[in-house]
């Protein structure tokens, strides 16, 4: 598990990314403006940033030389813009950003940019600011530890006398009758097959957006219109 700051004057942005990197296991901290991520590295060393280049206070190239300057470009930080120059993207990888991101950026490039830029900052000396560290309130990935505990691994759908179908869990939870509508028997079919393969794949959106077929983007909707609670208002377990 990794901290990655995320910097980005758009709302939109920074959930979509928090939301996705949450989803991978990573700490998520989130900064609207230059002066925020300034805070932030001031009183702590991510593993990595994400950093947009167009920002309305301070732009990500200014902000990125006077992290060089001032000895704090020690952490990976890719660059990202939906309308940035390839010179700006050549100015940014000079001062020493490792890697630039195109908006809208598409999800496998944006994991396979953090995974390799992850793999390089073990590479690199981290140099811890002289300000006392300011404890950060991570971003709560999706907690299916509850679920978890009462499903069981492998169970296939049992169908009693009375028509009701089962899918392996104790009387009352998910259950739909052949007599229901169509559209009612399909939603509680769906919603338990997505519940299960969260719990196998322990809440990772990116290995049930595989385990399903379905592209990730498109998953979060289904999720969303079945009212799967991913449980993000939960509190994270305490690490062991």
């Amino acid at each position: 598990m990794a901290t990655i700051l995320v910097v980005d004057d758009e709302m939109g942005i920074r959930e979509l990314l928090s939301e996705i990197l949450s989803d991978e296991g990573h700490v998520v901290e989130l900064a609207e403006n230059a002066q925020q991520a300034r805070e932030f590295r001031a009183s702590a060393t991510p593993d990595l940033v994400l950093l947009d280049i167009w920002m309305p206070d301070t732009d990500g190239v200014t902000l990125l030389k006077e992290w060089s300057a001032q000895g704090y470009l020690s952490m990976p930080v890719i660059m990202m813009s939906g309308h940035a120059t390839i010179d700006t993207a050549v100015e940014a990888t000079k001062i020493g950003a490792l890697n630039f991101l195109e908006k809208p950026i598409a999800l496998q490039k944006l994991l396979s940019a953090v995974e390799a830029g992850l793999a390089k900052g073990v590479d690199r000396p981290r140099t811890a600011p002289s300000a006392p560290a300011v404890p950060a309130t991570p971003t709560h990935a999706p907690d299916v530890a509850a679920l978890a505990a009462s499903a069981p691994t492998e169970a296939p759908a049992e169908t009693s006398a009375n028509g009701n179908v089962a899918r392996g869990m104790p009387e009352g939870e998910m259950q739909f009758s052949f007599d229901m509508p169509l559209r009612e028997a399909r939603d509680l079919f769906e919603r338990a097959y997505f519940e299960y393969h969260l719990v196998r794949e322990h809440g990772s959106m990116t290995r049930v957006a595989e385990k399903t077929g379905l592209e990730r983007t498109h998953l979060y909707r289904k999720l969303k219109q079945l009212g799967v609670e991913l449980g993000r208002n939960k509190p994270e377990p305490t690490e062991q």
